[in-house]
């Protein structure tokens, strides 16, 4: 059974920096590609960012691009976001996904696993 756990999410003033983890277990992922979306109230799931757990090749939405960064620790079997230059419309629930491919896809149906969510939430 795939579980995956989000971690480090808060409270956080624009400009101020944070960083989720996502502790993946129950499987091999070496063939896995992980996502990070998230989910504003009232708007649908968006694609953030995603890596390959092999290869480490990654995916970026323009909206984060230069300011986030994913990446993952396979010896910890942990993928990583780290929020720079956080902005009040970065605010969101941040869900971590994991996808049986080693292929990158930013369509939230193409994973096959998803976390809880960690709140992130940016003031003004």
């Amino acid at each position: 059974q795939v579980q995956l756990v989000e971690s480090g999410g808060g409270l956080v003033q624009a400009g101020g920096s944070l960083k989720l983890s996502c502790a993946a277990s129950g499987r091999t992922f070496s063939s896995y590609a992980m996502g990070w979306f998230r989910q504003a109230a009232g708007k649908e799931r968006e694609f953030v960012a995603a890596i390959t757990w092999s290869s480490g090749s990654t995916r970026y939405a323009n909206s984060v691009k230069g300011r986030f960064t994913i990446s993952r620790d396979n010896a910890k079997n942990t993928v990583y976001l780290q929020m720079n230059s956080l902005k009040p419309e970065d605010t969101a629930v941040y869900y971590c996904a994991a996808r049986r491919s080693t292929i990158v896809t930013i369509t939230p149906p193409s994973y096959d696993y998803w976390g809880q969510g960690t709140q992130v939430t940016v003031s003004s």
